[in-house]
């Protein structure tokens, strides 16, 4: 097993407007470990949307690899990125994209069943994942029915599903109120903590970088930063 969940090698992505190159990564090269917390920030424009792109294998560099647990997935094709995203990686997004007509626990469990798990597997796993972020007395609520900090902690079990090697949040609290984002960065940190979770957060706000072990800064497609960091107090946070 690769010590790297996560390897960004020279990675460049550049987009053709017309007759115009517009790059917006420039040679990207960073490393994340097993068991690694991270935050990657930077001004709006700074690439972070497109290092997402990378890490999540959603998109393809236009130059540069991008390895997966040892393996270099670069060359992949659609189906098999999908397959390898899919138990690799779990997304939690800024606006959860949950389905509406499933409850709690058939969102949680739609991963394993898309990726044909053992009905009883799924049975057991999805109820501990609803448990683990307290939404057991939850269950079997629509999203409609839960608040935008109970939603993400469906987001996350979700996430969590398909026991992938890095979960990867995109501005996970941006939806969210001040106690409903304290809550999820909690969580976070708790499952990167308690449980040894690799988790990359993707954000623009400092006080939620600041609580990571690691803060990879970007500006105009380059690495501005990446340091090591003595991670802030919870109750700092919480204030």
């Amino acid at each position: 097993m690769s010590e790297n969940v996560l390897e960004l090698e020279d990675v460049w992505k550049v987009y053709r407007l017309g007759a115009v190159e517009v790059p917006a990564l420039r040679g990207i090269s960073f490393q994340v470990k097993r068991g690694e917390l991270v935050a990657i920030t930077g001004a709006s424009g700074s690439g972070k949307s497109t290092v997402l792109n990378m890490m999540g294998v959603l998109d393809a560099p236009t130059k540069g690899r991008v390895f997966l647990d040892g393996t270099d997935v670069t060359a992949f094709g659609e189906s098999r990125l999908a397959r390898v995203r899919g138990k690799k990686i779990g997304f939690v997004f800024q606006t959860f994209n949950l389905y509406p007509t499933l409850n709690v626990i058939e969102n949680i469990s739609l991963p394993m069943r898309i990726h044909e798990f053992k009905r009883e597997k799924i049975k057991k796993r999805s109820r501990e994942l609803a448990r683990l972020v307290g939404l057991s007395h939850r269950e079997k609520h629509l999203p409609a029915q839960l608040s935008g900090g109970e939603r993400q902690r469906v987001a996350i079990a979700r996430a969590l599903s398909t026991e992938p090697a890095m979960i990867l949040a995109d501005e996970p609290t941006g939806n969210l109120d001040s106690k409903s984002s304290r809550e999820i960065i909690n969580l976070l940190l708790g499952l990167q903590r308690k449980e040894n979770k690799t988790v990359v957060i993707v954000t623009h706000e400092p006080n939620i970088a600041s609580l990571a072990e690691r803060i990879i800064t970007l500006k105009d497609g380059k690495i501005a930063t990446d340091k090591k960091n003595k991670r802030g107090e919870l109750e700092k946070f919480k204030q």
